[in-house]
């Protein structure tokens, strides 16, 4: 049978860096098929080439047998095909319903835009979706998971026959998540092509027909996910056997570090209680707009809105009006969106790593350089963050990559308390699994780990305790060795 989608020996290059090397790929009507790998193995350029975004050096892409070359995103929505792209780009201005139809506004007599249609539609389609947004509502009003939402019936919308979803579930609880898997059914029978990229890899096997495997950009392996073992597909993409997932090796101490106590937020949380121990890791799970972020907000003084509560630290009150007080009480917070307000993507590995620490690195008002170098590369080398030098442009980096970069400025601040804000979205199975060695260690040495995930598996296979969040309450707590994935949801739906 004739393929929807077919790519042969794709190869692109970079400044005489071989980004890709021989991508190849095949999609048939009526199927999901994931391409994996780990971060920078080809995948997000093999895809820019697929849409028009990136030119090719090489190779041949087929849509039902027929050879095609799209010079721009636009010629290749034309021919059916639609991605929905890992890096969110909403015009923040504009409405829900503006963003999904931008370019293609239904009209009016002489052209005007017919709003209340446009919003009717917006409104139809995210309900098809089991997305309830708002169409009026302004994109900068919402949150990051919110937006992704959005970003996912915008492609949605225009009715392709191969749709590209790069990490679409990167920003979503599992409520979400599920009501995406139940669009992509529906797609699935209705004959629609769709390659699914994810580093979560119980995903593809939920939803999944078959699997491609890039590796240093070039295609690996390829086959049915009825035929292959999760430990299979990770020695594909990592290139190696790899160790239990989950690290977590050392047992909390009796002495609390960190209680929070009645703490509330202007209509996002109420009366919010926990404490958590010296080494201990506790994870709070909860879906999309239960409060989990905004608890870590207040936490580290990112809430202007907060109207009580009170924050102890080794038995100490501490007032946390702003980051730099958050700082020097000895917290450090991991945000959920590490490009948006994680990183400075103009600036350099080594700028970004030492943001939070410069009292530490100056002189006076001047940056003693010496220093910064000296910091950079001692986080550079704890994180084994690979980059060729200190001074190369952040965004130049790794989803995994930029994340450590990431956690590098914060501990060089010394922490106490590390709060972490999905901290392995869109990283690959290997850099999760430093990154949970990261927090292990941190723990081990002493620290405390407060971990807001929506991945239940992460919050089971880290986390000592586990507090749930629902409407702003805390809904639930237990130990790791008592809950289940089921009871996690079921307090918090």
């Amino acid at each position: 049978m004739m393929p929807l989608f077919e790519v042969e020996g794709l190869r692109k290059s970079f400044g005489g860096v071989m980004a890709l090397r021989d991508g190849r790929f095949r999609l048939d009507a009526g199927s999901v098929h994931a391409l994996c790998g780990g971060n920078g193995a080809g995948k997000s350029t093999f895809l820019k080439i697929v849409m028009g975004i990136e030119s090719r050096d090489g190779g041949r892409i087929r849509l039902d047998g027929r050879e095609v070359r799209f010079a721009s995103p636009r010629e290749a929505l034309a021919a059916g095909v639609a991605m929905v792209e890992q890096e969110l780009s909403p015009v923040p201005a504009m409405t829900v319903a503006e963003n999904i139809f931008l370019g293609r506004e239904p009209t009016r007599a002489f052209g005007r835009v017919d709003f209340a249609r446009m919003n009717r539609e917006a409104a139809e389609l995210l309900g098809r979706l089991g997305f309830h947004l708002p169409p009026d509502r302004p994109m900068m009003d919402l949150t990051v998971a919110q937006v992704q939402l959005v970003e996912i019936a915008k492609a949605l919308s225009h009715e392709a026959r191969v749709i590209i979803m790069d990490e679409p579930t990167s920003a979503l609880g599992e409520a979400e998540a599920g009501h995406l898997f139940d669009a992509i059914e529906r797609l699935r029978a209705q004959g629609a092509g769709i390659i699914y990229v994810s580093h979560r890899l119980s995903e593809i096997f939920r939803i999944a027909d078959r699997w491609t495997v890039f590796r240093d950009g070039c295609h690996v392996a390829e086959g049915s996910m009825a035929e292959v073992t999760r430990e299979t597909l990770i020695q594909h993409i990592v290139g190696r056997p790899l160790a239990e997932e989950f690290v977590k090796e050392n047992v909390p101490g009796p002495e609390t570090m960190l209680e929070v106590e009645g703490l509330t937020r202007e209509r996002l949380i109420r009366d919010v209680s926990f404490s958590a121990r010296r080494g201990e890791i506790l994870g709070i799970y909860g879906l999309m707009g239960s409060g989990r972020t905004e608890i870590l907000e207040c936490l580290f003084g990112l809430a202007p809105d907060r109207k009580s509560g009170r924050i102890r630290l080794d038995g100490r009150e501490v007032r946390i009006r702003s980051p730099k007080d958050a700082i020097r009480a000895g917290l450090a917070l991991v945000t959920e969106d590490r490009k948006g307000s994680g990183l400075v993507l103009t600036g350099s590995v080594r700028s970004n790593i030492t943001l939070a620490g410069l009292e530490g690195l100056s002189i006076g008002p001047a940056m003693n350089v010496r220093r910064e170098r000296a910091a950079a590369r001692r986080m550079i080398e704890a994180f084994s963050i690979r980059t060729p030098h200190d001074a190369l442009e952040v965004s130049g980096l790794s989803g995994g990559n930029q994340q450590k970069v990431v956690l590098g400025k914060w501990f060089l601040t010394e922490p106490r308390v590390l709060l972490l804000d999905e901290p392995t979205r869109g990283v690959d199975v290997g850099a999760k699994r430093e990154i949970y060695r990261v927090m292990s260690d941190f723990a081990g040495a002493g620290g405390t780990v407060v971990l807001v995930s929506s991945e239940t598996e992460e919050v089971l296979g880290m986390a000592d305790r586990i507090v749930v969040i629902r409407d702003g309450r805390v809904a639930g707590e237990m130990v790791r060795e008592a809950a289940t994935a089921e009871d996690l949801v079921h307090l918090a739906a």
